[in-house]
């Protein structure tokens, strides 16, 4: 693959905490290599801006494999970018052309409230996932790998669903800022297992009641949060999620 240099025009969302209002800043940078990441780039912005005495933008990355989930950035419009099933991590800088304008922001979402500048507190996610509480093992020795059997089908789709590293893109994707494809996803990998079984009800109840209370908007079906997964949840965890909650919701209200 063809390596070149290029300069680019870098309109970032500068804002010093939830409660200041912000801005965009503009910065210009140069030599940026074609296969450097995005995040290597905004390395390359923030030594250049701590070398000229100014601060640097402050955004989220740990992992940089595309698994952890922090790197949120909205580019030009996108979650995580231009292309599909990827992370910011993952993003290469030959996705851009020499001269183009990029237009970074955090993630828009009265529940995920911006901490700086790119920031963005997802620790709603973190409580959705405690509302769901525990699952029921027996304890003692380690049992058999085989002894619980799950159909295969039923394996690969909770599997499927176990993929969403929480990055919150769903919901920066959608028009009402939406969780619903987040804690479907987490709903589903464990209705779908022997082990998840036993809180099953309650567990999906409790974190659609936390989800609700957290602030996230009501899901309209469509999907751009499916399109802008970077492991490619499908949607169709969130019609499992409802036929779950309305069961769970009916033996609720017969007791």
């Amino acid at each position: 693959m063809e390596h070149y240099n290029m300069k680019l025009t870098l309109k970032v969302w500068k804002q010093k905490n939830s409660n200041t209002p912000g801005n965009f800043e503009t910065y210009h940078v140069s030599d940026i290599s074609s296969e450097m990441s995005f995040l290597e780039m905004f390395d390359v912005l923030n030594e250049q801006l701590i070398t000229e005495g100014k601060d640097p933008i402050a955004f989220d990355h740990d992992c940089r494999e595309g698994i952890c989930g922090m790197c949120s950035m909205y580019i030009n419009g996108r979650a995580h970018g231009p292309w599909t099933k990827n992370t910011v991590c993952q993003l290469h800088m030959r996705a851009f052309k020499d001269g183009e304008t990029i237009v970074v922001e955090p993630w828009r979402a009265a529940a995920f409230p911006v901490i700086k500048d790119l920031m963005v507190d997802r620790s709603a996610f973190d409580r959705i996932i405690q509302a769901g509480g525990f699952i029921s093992v027996n304890t003692g020795n380690a049992v058999d790998a085989n002894s619980l059997p799950v159909d295969k089908k039923d394996a690969d789709t909770a599997f499927d669903a176990a993929a969403c590293i929480g990055c919150g893109a769903c919901v920066a994707a959608c028009k009402n800022s939406s969780a619903m494809l987040f804690v479907s996803a987490k709903v589903s990998q464990l209705a779908l297992l022997p082990q998840g079984q036993p809180e099953r009800e309650t567990r999906v109840l409790n974190m659609v009641t936390q989800m609700d209370k957290e602030g996230f908007g009501n899901c309209t079906n469509t999907y751009a949060c499916e399109a802008e997964c970077p492991k490619g949840i499908s949607v169709a965890n969130i019609a499992r999620m409802n036929r779950e909650y309305l069961k769970a919701g009916l033996k609720s209200e017969a007791k």
